[in-house]
């Protein structure tokens, strides 16, 4: 774990926040190629993301970031398409 460093998704838009993004945007492209359904890879990039995450800042930090995502979720923050 990593102490000097601050778990937030705010502010997550910088440069290698979108080519980490990019990458993973290839990577999920090529599993839907491949015949993954895109629901399992979805999950198993949710898994791995928190797996990694958890390795860097610990599971108490993680937990605190998660009890945020439903109302960020609920508000459509990570939706692709322009909610009615």
């Amino acid at each position: 774990m990593n102490p000097r460093a601050t778990l937030s998704l705010e502010g997550a838009g910088g440069e290698q926040h979108r080519a980490a993004l990019a990458y993973l945007t290839e990577a999920f492209a090529e599993a839907i190629l491949a015949g993954i359904e895109s629901d399992s890879f979805a999950q198993a990039a949710l898994s791995a993301a928190l797996q990694e995450l958890v390795a860097t800042y610990g599971e108490e930090a993680v937990a605190a970031l998660t009890e945020a995502l439903p109302g960020r979720l609920r508000a459509g923050e990570f939706s692709l398409s322009i909610r009615h």
